[in-house]
């Protein structure tokens, strides 16, 4: 199911936007193998021809780049997202961009819907950030600018070293709300954890709902193992040091039984989140919200990467829709449960090609987007 972003009450484009790019225009489109379907919907979206860019693996597991038309000061668009075969995706994109650098490329632009590694934005014990690794990578690479879509921490921005239009699908997800879920005016909006709060708060203002949020989900608790970072203070060597005070000791976290603050009885509850990988949380919030009364249950979310048995969960979980959007592949997902819906966003992605290589302002793509959303 796809939704059209150009009906009433929705996502709106400009009347003097022309979509269609001058058929003597020297951009060019390529892609690699993680999103062929978007990759089209765009070209044809903005009436160009698909470059012909051959991405293939060797028999020993090496990434292979051919391109076969010039590309030689032309502006380069390479639609390239993360899949659950993310590692092969990175280096396709990285070796695209090589690619067009050294055939002496005008600008080299990154579509990427859902950045990988995105997760990995904090530091870790004994970890490191990896995304700021992904970041220099792909301005090494050649990177020029970096088109994506709803960061899971706007932060990551700063890690690169080029500029980062961070768009927001919100837009379409409203509009499917409004427009696909039957008397909508009787839902409450729900954050799954205290941290999307902000998210589900955004959303409630907009639609003029109520807001619950999930309070006390059990996470897996990081592993506590003996490492150099637990190990005991050094014996003091000199008698300025021995006061008889050491440094306290953090109190370990204790979270509450899960409980939902707000009234969701009778209402259509809607949670929205950035992400949807591993479901369990899902359901496990989804079983709450209908003993606590809620008669439908939605999930929204921009990225649904629907790992594992997730369509399997979804399908027996009290969940009646899951609405993601198209910036991650999902048909085979859907062939296995009929809860999940799709929105087609290609018209965003494409209207922000246009403009970057028109050099027109984003601005209009960003219209009442807040520090919150």
């Amino acid at each position: 199911m796809f939704l059209n972003p150009n009906r009433a009450g929705g996502f709106r484009l400009p009347q003097n936007l022309n979509m269609e790019a001058p058929k003597t225009s020297d951009i060019v489109i390529i892609s690699g193998n993680s999103h062929p379907d978007l990759s089209n919907l765009i070209a044809k979206r903005l009436d160009v021809k698909s470059g012909g860019c051959a991405v293939y693996h060797k028999t020993n597991r090496e990434t292979m780049v051919e391109i076969g038309d010039s590309v030689r000061g032309k502006d380069i668009f390479i639609i390239q997202t993360g899949t659950k075969d993310v590692n092969n995706n990175i280096m396709e994109l990285l070796i695209m961009a090589y690619a067009c650098k050294t055939s002496s490329a005008n600008s080299i632009v990154a579509v990427i819907p859902y950045l990988p590694y995105s997760k990995q934005c904090k530091m870790r014990k004994r970890g490191c950030i990896v995304s700021k690794l992904l970041a220099k990578m792909m301005c090494t690479s050649g990177l020029t600018h970096i088109i994506t879509m709803d960061l899971h921490q706007k932060e990551i921005q700063g890690f690169f070293d080029c500029p980062v239009d961070n768009l927001r699908a919100s837009p379409f997800l409203l509009q499917y709300i409004q427009e696909c879920i039957p008397d909508y005016r009787n839902a409450v909006i729900v954050a799954r954890n205290p941290g999307s709060a902000k998210k589900a708060t955004s959303y409630a203002e907009r639609l003029r709902l109520g807001i619950a949020v999930i309070h006390g989900e059990q996470k897996v608790a990081e592993s506590d193992e003996v490492d150099g970072r637990y190990s005991p203070p050094a014996v003091p060597r000199s008698r300025t040091m021995d006061a008889g005070v050491g440094v306290p000791v953090h109190p370990a976290k204790e979270k509450p039984p899960i409980n939902v603050v707000g009234d969701v009885g009778g209402r259509i509850a809607i949670m929205v989140d950035d992400l949807i990988d591993d479901v369990q949380s899902f359901v496990a919030a989804a079983e709450i919200l209908k003993e606590r009364g809620a008669y439908k249950i939605y999930v929204l979310a921009t990225h649904g990467l629907l790992s594992s048995d997730a369509p399997r969960l979804i399908d027996d979980s009290p969940i009646d829709e899951v609405v993601v959007t198209n910036t991650i592949p999902h048909e085979l997902q859907k062939m296995q449960c009929h809860k999940i819906k799709t929105v087609d966003i290609s018209i965003l992605l494409s209207e922000a090609i246009r403009r970057i290589h028109n050099k027109e302002s984003m601005s209009y793509l960003f219209k009442n987007v807040t520090l919150e959303d």
